[in-house]
């Protein structure tokens, strides 16, 4: 088996299933930062302007938590690939209910139809995201040298559907570009598109899936057994009961409002990860080795947690950010606030082929913990930047050059090439065997602890705090980067042989 997968080389030099994965993940992407590109607008403009009228904050605050929440379901993802499904009927079934939330979006619903929308995508993801990174990692023996490029080329993939979305969903809103909707803004139709692309996604995987990729995916590495299940469904329906018991209460003490429904998720985003890493650390599944291994990955973790809650603030902060504060044209040219969602995926695009390249051959790069520590402080900078147009102009009244966007986004996709495509790497190689997926769930656990502490602190963005806040938060993830820096060897010799 590993020397097929090194002979494989139909797909740039990489195994052709890597194709398969390549394009289904492109196409979910299309579908997901398509919606996010006009969601948060879509919540707070006026219902004249075909939204739904929320509050601003409230918007941000959603939009944060969504995103904590997609991440946080690949828990389950995880384990049910790993014990019951299998990978690719995992990934399969969340393309599914992807799918179907878009839908429920297109739909005129208002507020009930958005909270279904977010339950089915939420879910979808879940099962979705985990799995098919693991099978980017199951193409790869243990010591192919070609992991790391071809998770940089999995990962371009994704940012290619990325790109294109925040120009093409926006387009369909506004009409196709013949202003078929009048003045008002029809997200509707945008909702549309990114559920005929998550459709595309579906037919390719299945179709294309069947030829090239591992028939060992359509089976649970670690199937439950008979004595195993019925703990799992106890602690399933105590989990439920539980989380009712709750709502209850606040619903009695007259709390139960949307403001402290993302606190109480943002709280299970922060706790959920400790308690999982205690549980592999403790598991009689887990090796020696392999325990060592966890350890080393719990300061990477804690990196690419403040990492990703600021590279997610694009679709928050930076969006708010771009309708207030920017403005819209360059000479004759006019774009669309939602357009600047394209700068993230576009520069990865661009920066990918150079860090492919520079990781094949540099000889003697920085281990992982390394390039980790480095990326966050570039991550950090990104946000120092921000700050700069509010302390250079003395106000951060009136509106300013889109390029402080344009640089922004720059700088935090370097600090994205350190910390992306090789923390999804690190993370298949430093994975327990009996947790296989389910590790591949901790790296998306790290982006929803992220975004749960966005879902927070974005309550104190305004153009009052606007310099503050930049400031604040970019020292932060500088500060932590320089502290890595000086732990980067101990945690590269917990890693026990994994280069």
């Amino acid at each position: 088996m590993d020397q097929q997968k090194k002979m494989d080389t139909a797909f740039f030099g990489q195994p052709r299933g890597l194709s398969t994965l390549f394009f289904t993940e492109m196409w979910e992407r299309f579908s997901y930062y398509g919606m996010r590109a006009i969601l948060l607008f879509y919540m707070y403009y006026a219902v004249t302007k075909g939204g739904l009228g929320m509050n601003q904050t409230t918007a941000a605050s959603i939009m944060s938590i969504y995103g904590s929440l997609v991440y946080l379901s690949s828990v389950v993802g995880g384990w049910l690939s790993d014990r019951v499904w299998g990978a690719r009927r995992t990934v399969f079934i969340g393309g599914v209910l992807i799918m179907f939330g878009h839908i429920a979006l297109s739909v005129p619903f208002g507020v009930s139809a958005l909270y279904l929308s977010i339950a089915l995508i939420v879910a979808g993801t879940g099962l979705l995201k985990p799995n098919v990174s693991d099978m980017v990692g199951s193409l790869y023996s243990e010591g192919d040298q070609r992991r790391d490029a071809g998770f940089s080329m999995f990962v371009f993939g994704i940012n290619l559907g990325a790109a294109v979305a925040p120009w093409a969903v926006p387009w369909a809103a506004n009409g196709f570009g013949f202003h078929l909707f009048g003045s008002e803004m029809n997200f509707h139709a945008g909702f549309s598109l990114a559920a005929i692309g998550m459709f595309f996604g579906l037919l390719q995987y299945y179709f294309d899936g069947n030829k090239y990729l591992s028939k060992d995916s359509l089976y649970a590495t670690d199937p439950i057994d008979h004595e195993q299940f019925k703990p799992f469904i106890t602690w399933t329906v105590v989990g439920v009961i539980a989380l009712a018991i709750v709502l209850g209460f606040m619903a009695a003490l007259g709390a139960l409002n949307i403001n402290n429904v993302i606190m109480l998720i943002s709280i299970i985003a922060i706790v959920l990860p400790i308690v999982y890493f205690v549980m592999m650390l403790q598991s009689k599944k887990v090796t020696k080795i392999e325990r060592s291994r966890v350890l080393a990955y719990i300061p990477l973790f804690i990196a690419a947690a403040i990492f990703w809650g600021i590279e997610e603030s694009g679709s928050v902060v930076l969006a708010l950010f771009a309708q207030e504060r920017t403005i819209l044209h360059i000479g004759s040219w006019h774009f669309a606030a939602a357009n600047f969602q394209t700068l993230n995926p576009l520069f990865i695009m661009i920066l990918t082929p150079f860090f492919v390249w520079l990781w094949s051959k540099w000889k003697n790069q920085p281990s992982a913990p390394g390039k980790f520590a480095i990326g966050l402080i570039v991550a950090g900078i990104s946000y120092l930047w921000m700050a700069l147009p509010g302390i250079i102009h003395g106000t951060t009244a009136g509106r300013v050059s889109p390029f402080w966007l344009v640089g922004s986004w720059f700088i935090v996709e370097i600090g994205e090439m350190l910390i992306s495509p090789i923390g999804l790497s690190v993370t298949t190689k430093l994975a327990p065997r009996a947790f296989q997926s389910q590790m591949m769930s901790m790296w998306f656990l790290a982006d929803a602890a992220g975004q749960a502490i966005n879902a927070q602190i974005v309550k104190y963005y305004s153009s009052a705090t606007e310099i503050p806040y930049f400031l604040t938060i970019g020292a932060v993830s500088v500060i932590f980067g320089i502290i890595l820096c000086f732990f980067v060897k101990k945690i590269h010799s917990l890693m026990e042989g994994v280069e």
